[in-house]
């Protein structure tokens, strides 16, 4: 079964800081609602005709209680409203008035009736996280927060409270939005958070100051990552490119590079597409490579995202050559191929004793789009043969392994956006595989696999 997933809720944070808010309902459900809201400084209305006893001793005065049923006449100027009774006909009548009255309003456990959606939280204030499932799995997102609550130290709120109070200090010191970013970069990760971490303020603040203080050391000279976006999964990427991905200034990327991934990009980096076709290319391959070293010289923390990995079939090689010619600092950053991803996730073990003793990476088109390979030993027995952006030149390579004597028999699959939602294998062998392949629509990017491996599929493929 496929999934049409979307972000179904715009992530917000509202301010409740002495603003009145009411609660229909006084139980233990309640109570864990008002806990946050007062937390947040909100002035809480609470309705009800009985309070579970623990609420009334741990909140008393500082909450406005009344003891009746709600009516339709409590609907006043608030800023939001929660309804947290066992009553779903009572739910529904304060979900409906306050919807009439563009009062923003959560009814717990019921997501059809919110407009909006209380999420699993991790309060570092005044670092603040929400996890939301859109209500389709709590206890997912109640997991998650798990997850991440032993990630992220308490300190961190102590870090973010230290650089709000150098805010206006560092806006003064540096004149340009970039600066600013390259000096906080440093103070999140250098001394002074190590410092903050490890519980010694005062010495954090005196290095902050010395920083501050100090002739301007930012680097003149930026830095180009070749990073590896992998072949199409976005749980497929390594640590470190995601970590220079979320850092970059500016990323350059082509049709390679999913959706999915590219939005693991920080938001407000510049994104430029520079993505290639068979015989169209967005931007010119020289330019691009002219465009990384320009970014550099300007400064730019520059992330080049190529998909699978930047140094098969990738040209990452000639990127960098001008890189080097030009003293720009670089770093490559391995991606999971295609035929590596791709033959994973279809089931297809590229070597198996039984079937293979080696395998061959080959290019279906050469730089003038011709198909001109060794065909010799393509053909040899007992190896596997993987051919990347081969659809075009398929009938081509069937034909001239035929004439150089491949069995006819041969195994053959093309698997069509491996790794992604969209992952489609088609199998059959070299005499037949054009034929019916006529029958389907097929996209790029696709990967051929040959050889008696292919056989496998049928049983090993674990992933539908």
């Amino acid at each position: 079964m496929r999934y049409n997933i979307a972000m179904q809720n715009y992530p917000i944070f509202i301010d409740l800081n002495k603003q009145a808010c009411l609660v229909v309902g006084a139980g233990q459900i309640a109570l864990r609602k008002i806990r946050l809201m007062q937390s947040a400084g909100a002035k809480i209305t609470v309705i009800a005709p009985e309070a579970d006893a623990e609420l009334i001793d741990e909140f008393g005065d500082s909450i406005h209680y009344i003891a009746r049923a709600f009516s339709a006449d409590d609907i006043g100027n608030y800023r939001l409203i929660t309804a947290a009774t066992n009553d779903r006909a009572v739910n529904q009548l304060v979900s409906e008035l306050a919807q009439l009255s563009n009062i923003p309003v959560n009814v717990v456990d019921q997501p059809e009736l919110c407009s909006f959606i209380t999420p699993s939280i991790i309060d570092r204030s005044p670092v603040l996280i929400a996890i939301s499932t859109g209500g389709a799995a709590p206890v997912l997102a109640r997991a998650l927060r798990s997850k991440i609550e032993s990630l992220v130290p308490a300190t961190y709120g102590v870090l973010a409270a230290t650089m709000n109070f150098y805010r206006d200090a560092v806006k003064k010191r540096f004149s340009k939005e970039s600066q600013r970013r390259q000096f906080w970069e440093e103070v999140v990760n250098g001394g002074v958070a190590e410092h903050v971490f490890a519980g010694r303020q005062s010495a954090a603040q005196a290095l902050l100051e010395k920083q501050l203080a100090q002739p301007s050391t930012l680097p003149k000279m930026g830095e180009v990552s070749l990073v590896g976006g992998g072949p199409g999964d976005p749980d497929l990427l390594t640590f470190r490119a995601l970590r220079l991905m979320q850092a970059a200034d500016v990323v350059l990327y082509d049709r390679l590079i999913s959706p999915q991934i590219l939005d693991l990009c920080r938001r407000d980096a510049q994104r430029l597409y520079v993505g290639k076709r068979r015989s169209e290319h967005a931007v010119p391959q020289g330019e691009i490579n002219q465009l990384l070293v320009d970014l550099a010289l300007q400064g730019k923390k520059v992330v080049r995202l190529k998909g699978g990995d930047p140094f098969i079939f990738g040209r990452g090689g000639e990127e960098i050559e001008l890189l080097a010619q030009a003293g720009v600092p670089f770093q490559i950053v391995p991606g999971i191929t295609a035929a590596s991803g791709c033959s994973t996730y279809a089931g297809i073990p590229l070597t198996h004793r039984d079937h293979a003793q080696s395998c061959l990476f080959v290019t279906g088109h050469l730089k003038d789009g011709s198909v001109d390979l060794d065909w010799k030993q393509l053909s040899t027995p007992r190896q596997t043969v993987v051919i990347y952006m081969g659809l075009i030149g398929l009938p081509t390579i069937c034909q001239k392994l035929l004439e150089h004597g491949v069995s006819a028999d041969m195994e053959i699959a093309l698997i069509e956006q491996g790794t992604t939602a969209k992952q489609r294998v088609f199998t059959g062998s070299i005499s037949n595989i054009v034929e019916r392949m006529s029958a389907h629509e097929v996209h790029a990017p696709t990967l051929i696999i040959i050889g008696s491996v292919v056989s496998l599929h049928k049983t090993l493929a674990w992933r539908s």
